[in-house]
C-alpha cells in the first residue's frame, strides 16, 4: 500500500514534466481520436441500418481481447514497460483507424477493427496509468494523477465536440469525414508517443515469492468494492458514448445535441479532476469516493487512485491491469444486458440501470475503505 498523504497537507511537488508533457499530448490524443471513433461507429452501424443489439455486439469486441492479456501486460509494465506500453498501442490504434476509415462496409468490419481499437486501447492505457505514478513522484502521485484525468477529460469532450460540430443538426453525421480525422489523430498520436522517455528496464523476477498473486491483490480491504466501482463507472461512461446516438437517431435528435450531451458530461467530468488532488487532502479519499460515486463525474479517477492506494508498489502496474481487467470483463457483459433491456424498454431504460449502479457502487466502496 502506498502512504497516504495528509488529508489537510498537500505535498510539495516533485512533478518530471519531461515526461509529462509529452504523456499528457498523448492522453489528449488517443482520447479525442477513441471517442470521436465509437460515436462514429454507433452511427455507422445506424448508417448500414444494423438492428440496435449490434451496437452491444460491436462494443463487446472492444473490450474481449482486454479480458485475457490485460493481467499479462500490467506484469510487462512493472518491469519498466510503461513508454513501449503506448508506443505499441499507438500503433495498434493506428492500423484500427486505417480499416475503420478505409472498409466500414459491413457489421464484421465494424467488428473486427474495434476489437483492434481494443486491443490498442488496451496498452496505451496500461501504460499511461503508469507513466501518470513516474512522471509525479512519490510526493506528487495525487497532482500527476489529477493532471492525467484532466487531460483524459479534455480529449474524452473533444470527441463528441467534433462529431456534433460536424454533424450539425442531422441525425446521421458524415461518418466517413470523421474515421478520416481520427486517422489523422491516430497517425499524430503515433510521433507524440515516440516521445515519452522510457523508464530503466527492470530485471525479470525469477523468485516466485517476489510476485505478489492476484488473489492477494483481491482479498486487500477495499480493494474488490473499488473494482466493481470502476467496472460500474467506466461501462456506464462506456455504454452512454455507444447508446446516446442510438437514442438520438430513435427519436430524432440531431448529432450536434448528442455531441453537445456527451459534451457537457466531460466537461463535468473536467471541473471534478482540476480539483481533485486539493479535494482529496481537504477531506480524504472515502467522503470524497462517497459523494463522487453518488454525482459519478470524479468516480472514475478516484477508483484508479483507489488502486493506487491499496496496492502495494512494486505490483502496480498488475493491480491497474488488474482493474481494467474488471472494466473488460464490465464491458462485455453489460453492452449484451443493456441490448436486451433496450429491447424491452427502449434506450431510456438503460439510463435509469446505470444511475441506480452508480449509487449502489458508490456506497459499497464508502463502507468498505480500510482506516487512513
Amino acid at each position: 500500500m502506498i502512504d497516504e498523504p495528509s488529508a489537510r497537507v498537500a505535498p510539495e511537488s516533485d512533478i518530471d514534466y519531461r515526461l509529462l508533457i509529452p504523456f499528457l499530448a498523448h492522453v489528449t490524443l488517443l482520447q479525442t481520436l477513441i471517442l470521436i471513433v465509437r460515436i462514429t461507429t454507433s452511427y455507422r452501424a445506424l448508417e448500414l441500418g444494423l438492428p440496435v443489439v449490434w451496437l452491444g455486439i460491436i462494443a463487446t469486441g472492444f473490450a474481449i481481447i482486454p479480458v485475457f492479456t490485460a493481467l499479462q501486460v500490467g506484469r510487462w509494465i512493472d518491469r519498466g514497460n510503461d513508454a513501449r506500453a503506448a508506443w505499441l498501442g499507438s500503433a495498434l490504434v493506428f492500423i484500427a483507424c486505417v480499416g475503420f476509415w478505409a472498409w466500414p462496409q459491413s457489421a464484421m468490419h465494424l467488428l473486427g477493427f474495434s476489437v483492434l481499437l481494443g486491443f490498442g486501447h488496451m496498452f496505451c492505457m496500461a501504460g499511461h496509468q503508469m507513466l501518470a505514478v513516474r512522471s509525479g513522484g512519490k510526493r506528487s502521485r495525487e497532482a500527476a494523477l489529477g493532471y492525467y484525468m484532466v487531460a483524459a477529460s479534455i480529449g474524452q469532450g473533444l470527441g463528441p465536440f467534433v462529431v456534433g460540430w460536424l454533424g450539425g443538426s442531422a441525425a446521421l453525421p458524415p461518418t466517413r469525414l470523421l474515421f478520416a480525422i481520427s486517422l489523422a489523430a491516430a497517425g499524430t498520436s503515433v510521433i507524440v508517443a515516440l516521445l515519452i522517455r522510457p523508464a530503466a528496464l527492470k530485471a525479470r523476477h525469477h523468485d516466485t515469492g517476489d510476485v505478489v498473486p492476484i488473489g492477494k491483490l483481491l482479498t486487500l480491504r477495499g480493494f474488490a468494492a473499488v473494482m466493481v466501482s470502476s467496472v460500474v463507472t467506466v461501462t456506464s461512461l462506456d455504454l452512454l458514448v455507444i447508446y446516446l446516438p442510438a437514442l438520438g437517431a430513435e427519436r430524432h435528435i440531431g448529432s450536434d445535441h448528442i455531441g453537445l450531451l456527451l459534451t457537457v458530461r466531460s466537461l463535468a467530468s473536467l471541473v471534478s479532476r482540476v480539483f481533485y488532488a486539493r479535494l482529496i487532502f481537504a477531506i480524504g479519499r472515502a467522503p470524497l469516493t462517497l459523494t463522487s460515486m453518488l454525482g459519478s463525474a470524479a468516480a472514475s479517477t478516484l477508483t484508479l487512485s483507489g488502486v493506487m492506494h491499496l496496492a502495494p508498489p512494486e505490483v502496480c502496474g498488475t493491480a491497474l491491469t488488474l482493474r481494467m481487467t474488471g472494466n473488460r470483463v464490465g464491458q462485455i457483459v453489460f453492452p449484451a444486458l443493456a441490448g436486451v433491456l433496450a429491447a424491452a424498454t427502449g434506450v431510456a431504460g438503460i439510463l435509469l440501470a446505470l444511475g441506480l449502479g452508480l449509487a449502489a457502487s458508490g456506497i459499497a466502496v464508502a463502507m468498505t475503505q480500510p482506516p487512513s
